[in-house]
């Protein structure tokens, strides 16, 4: 990897840096009103363009280097240090939304422009950081997803969604010809619920209750909870009230990016009735460079699910996976509307599972 790259993944701070920047346009004289929405066309104009422009980066760390990079303190530095840059951020958003004297339609821009930096800053870095087997690393996570009232996620994630991906029993696999709006209010519930049904189960096979002090979503809870009453303890109930969709929202734009990666994508039933291995052909894959360092390489996703435990940095780019025509900014836009996305996307999974069948 080049010393390029490896700085390059310091671009995944941009994106929280959008928040502030809207609010100087708006001390430049902005409309309040435009400046709320301008992360989200940044995000989700600017950045597909850029996209576009510097084109695909399918290159992978030579063999020789993975475990030195697997172990580098740079990389796993930068996943520790989004705790504090997406707390400062997430408290200066909630501060600047309270005095702002927004109008509704402002509003909405800026709780959603703050819930999808959320989703990127706080639960794409959380879901590198539970994968680790480092205590630390995973409870840096857990606060990151706790801050936006998704800590679910660090139970399911794990033993649900990786476990049971691309199969009818995965609320976070979208079915052929599902649309976002159908599979978004499903997953957002069927993930919470199953999170503590998992950690129910685990803890009645050690016979303790479910509500134990080492149910560890009990534990996450509370830090959400701890963090919603200082919010509101400062910034009153317009506080809370930020707090919670912020969180929501945040939610919600992982699961239209779960919608992305699977969608239409399935493991085959086995005759015994178990499912066949995950493999890299089971998830779909983007190689476009500007995005990839924004996300630390999440998307190259199909390698991700092939090998959980590899670090982001030594993430394969593998040509025979599902391939995305576009990066996870162009695609999250393109799923809001159904239609659109089904006349892009189904001759792309009609042709995958034409390439896969027996002969």
């Amino acid at each position: 990897m080049s010393r390029l790259k490896a700085f390059g993944f310091l671009l995944v701070f941009l994106i929280p840096a959008t928040l502030p920047f809207a609010a100087w346009l708006a001390s430049q004289g902005l409309a309040p009103g435009m400046a709320a929405w301008f992360p989200l066309v940044a995000l989700f104009v600017l950045l597909p363009l850029a996209d576009y422009t510097l084109g695909h980066d399918s290159v992978n760390v030579p063999a020789e280097q993975e475990r030195a990079f697997a172990h580098s303190r740079w990389f796993r530095g930068l996943t520790v240090l989004a705790l504090p840059v997406h707390l400062g951020v997430l408290a200066w958003s909630g501060w600047w939304f309270v005095g702002a004297d927004l109008s509704p339609v402002a509003m909405a821009g800026w709780l959603l422009s703050q819930g999808v930096v959320g989703g990127v800053l706080a639960i794409n870095t959380a879901h590198e950081l539970i994968h680790k087997d480092s205590r630390f690393e995973q409870a840096v996570g857990g606060l990151l997803l706790a801050s936006v009232g998704y800590h679910g996620f660090k139970i399911e994630h794990i033993r649900g969604h990786h476990v049971h991906v691309s199969t009818p029993e995965d609320a976070s696999s979208a079915r052929y010809g599902q649309s976002l709006w159908h599979f978004l209010p499903r997953a957002l519930l069927h993930n919470t619920r199953n999170a503590w049904a998992l950690e129910a189960g685990r803890l009645r096979k050690l016979g303790l209750p479910a509500l134990h002090w080492r149910n560890e979503l009990v534990g996450w809870t509370a830090a959400w909870l701890a963090m919603a009453a200082a919010m509101t303890a400062w910034l009153g109930v317009v506080g809370l009230v930020f707090f919670l969709l912020q969180g929501l929202f945040a939610a919600s734009s992982l699961e239209v990016i779960n919608y992305i990666e699977h969608y239409g994508l399935e493991r085959r039933k086995l005759p015994d009735g178990r499912y066949e291995r995950t493999t890299h052909l089971h998830s779909w894959n983007s190689d476009y460079r500007l995005s990839n360092l924004m996300l630390f390489q999440l998307q190259r996703h199909s390698d991700h699910h092939a090998f959980p435990k590899r670090p982001y940095a030594i993430l394969r780019h593998h040509a025979d996976s599902p391939q995305l025509p576009g990066g996870y900014a162009s695609m999250f836009v393109l799923a809001l509307v159904p239609p659109l996305w089904f006349r892009v996307i189904h001759p792309r999974v009609e042709a995958f599972r034409a390439r896969l069948a027996p002969a």
